[in-house]
């Protein structure tokens, strides 16, 4: 697993984890790979920043190893979930949400890595929509209490402005999606929002009485700005993650607009850079501390959108409002360009013959060259685990050529990994 240490730790670390069941027994679990599971409901044709830290939760755990399975409520999206709401859930179409369905499958699958049973996508509709009523209440209905369901904070919060019956079943409905993946996908971990806590556990008490198993749960805290502002929230409305409701540009400068007081705790969710590095920003100010804040719009949108939107809307943000001074030495982990990387001074250079460059020199074979690979064969495991980079840009397989395009009043920039950079100039 990754980094030989338990994603419960890193969870923990990063401020993922709000609640979780017994945590000993919990960590114990994740010491192998087990698979785990994260509910959406296809309310739209995209998700938001909101949904942006159960998804890096799932990535983290599908880095140590782990298989995550994402449930796209299908089935419970024609009730509506009423946690967080103070009224009903407006009922979808089923035509809506089968087209919603698909934008969520494309969405997420730019996150997680669904390749060979790696994660999963299921429909919970494809379970819950033929379930007959009368034997779903005998075999399932009878194991849940009234009086415990009403003491759940999402039913609470509801009584006072009305709680109809559709929605009184819902906490059944997700239960038994845990108990139907326990039972067909041997998943006993199930994460969601601290507002799921109450849902999640019931489906723990399903799974322990209809087959004796021990089931888990993590849920994340509901994440809020230091001025207490709803998470993903602007003048304009929501930040979406599909770029057709959002553009890279907005989306990056609204983690550029980050408070001073979230910068750190919002690099450690929504970021991969080494805790190591982002413990430093807590000593940080003035521009320094403002620069942390374009590393951290720079990852979030590249995570989101990819490496070339997130350089495009780097691009343009400098274009509009000024280039920002990113010292080398600051989060060196990231990827964002720093202008001390296109500068000659500092790097090693390499010149090439023109004639050589117009006919196309193989990527692998310059890495070698230029000394950022001792071999061809390293150079090329250097390509295909997506760790070679021309110009910024990942060099897409090993068959790649590089040629004039390529040329920039700067030269050709290579990088190796995330630290190791040269620069190619051409000799006439």
């Amino acid at each position: 697993m990754a980094e030989g240490r338990n994603v419960l730790d890193v969870l923990t670390e990063r401020g993922f984890v709000a609640q979780a069941t017994d945590t000993e027994e919990l960590r114990k679990y994740l010491e192998k790979p087990v698979s785990c599971y994260i509910g959406f409901d296809p309310t739209a044709d995209s998700l938001h920043i909101g949904s942006l830290v159960p998804i890096m939760s799932l990535v983290h755990m599908q880095r140590h190893g782990h298989r995550p399975i994402v449930l796209v409520g299908g089935g419970t999206g024609l009730v509506g979930d009423p946690s967080g709401k103070t009224e009903m859930r407006q009922l979808l179409s089923v035509q809506r949400i089968r087209k919603n369905l698909q934008a969520l499958k494309a969405q997420l699958s730019g996150f997680l890595d669904f390749s060979d049973g790696k994660a999963l996508l299921v429909n919970n509709a494809d379970w819950l929509v033929d379930l007959r009523y009368i034997e779903f209440l005998r075999d399932i209905g009878r194991h849940f209490s009234v009086n415990r369901m009403l003491a759940a904070e999402s039913y609470r919060q509801r009584l006072e402005t009305g709680l109809n019956f559709i929605e009184f079943n819902y906490m059944l409905l997700q239960a038994y999606d845990f108990h139907y993946l326990a039972g067909n996908y041997d998943c006993l971990l199930q994460m969601g929002g601290n507002d799921q806590w109450g849902n999640i556990v019931a489906g723990i008490e399903l799974i322990r009485r209809k087959s004796g198993g021990n089931a888990h749960a993590i849920t994340f805290p509901l994440i809020t700005t230091a001025s207490g502002a709803k998470m993903g929230k602007t003048a304009s409305g929501a930040v979406w993650l599909s770029e057709d409701r959002t553009s890279p540009f907005d989306f990056f400068q609204y983690w550029v607009n980050t408070d001073d007081r979230d910068v750190m705790r919002f690099l450690k969710l929504y970021s991969f850079l080494p805790m190591a590095e982002i413990r430093q920003v807590e000593n940080l100010e003035g521009q320094e501390l403002n620069a942390c804040k374009t590393i951290l719009a720079y990852e979030a949108t590249a995570i989101t959108h990819g490496l070339a939107k997130a350089r495009e809307a780097h691009e343009a943000a400098a274009r509009v409002f000024g280039r920002r001074n990113l010292p080398p030495d600051l989060l060196p982990s990231s990827t964002i360009p720093r202008e001390a990387a296109r500068d000659s001074v500092g790097i090693p250079a390499t010149e090439v013959d023109v004639l050589r460059l117009e006919s196309g020199i193989p990527v692998f074979e310059i890495f070698v060259e230029v000394g950022l690979c001792g071999s061809k064969s390293a150079a090329r495991r250097l390509i295909q685990q997506g760790g070679a980079y021309v110009n910024e840009e990942r060099v897409p397989d090993i068959d790649f050529l590089i040629e004039p395009r390529h040329l920039t009043p700067d030269g050709i920039l290579l990088r190796a990994g995330k630290k190791k950079i040269h620069r190619v100039t051409v000799k006439d």
